[in-house]
């Protein structure tokens, strides 16, 4: 079942500029793509549950450990920057007054 899609509409949202042949290629890429997302549908799986997975899955979390943190010293000396024993970052906050 060949499904129709606005592409031009799609690139159009995407602020994309595409040339017609552009066009007509992503769309015949994109219908294919949707048909086999159909045929997906088409599979017995009725008694297989939504959390099913394909391998087994372990928890991957480690334990928390205490381990020693850096001193401000060790801290301060990876900066680019420093200013008033902190890091100096670029002001991205407009003051009140700035605002057009």
């Amino acid at each position: 079942m060949p499904v129709d899609i606005d592409v031009a509409r799609v690139a159009q949202l995407a602020r994309l500029s595409l040339t017609p042949e552009e066009l007509e290629r992503f769309g015949r890429q994109l219908g294919l793509i949707l048909e086999h997302a159909e045929r997906v549908r088409e599979v017995a799986a009725e008694n297989v549950p939504p959390t099913a997975q394909p391998i087994p899955r372990a928890n991957v979390f480690r334990p928390d450990e205490d381990v020693p943190c850096l001193s401000h010293e060790e801290a301060m000396a990876s900066a680019p920057e420093v200013e008033n024993e902190r890091f100096k970052v670029p002001r991205i906050v407009e003051e009140e007054d700035e605002r057009p």
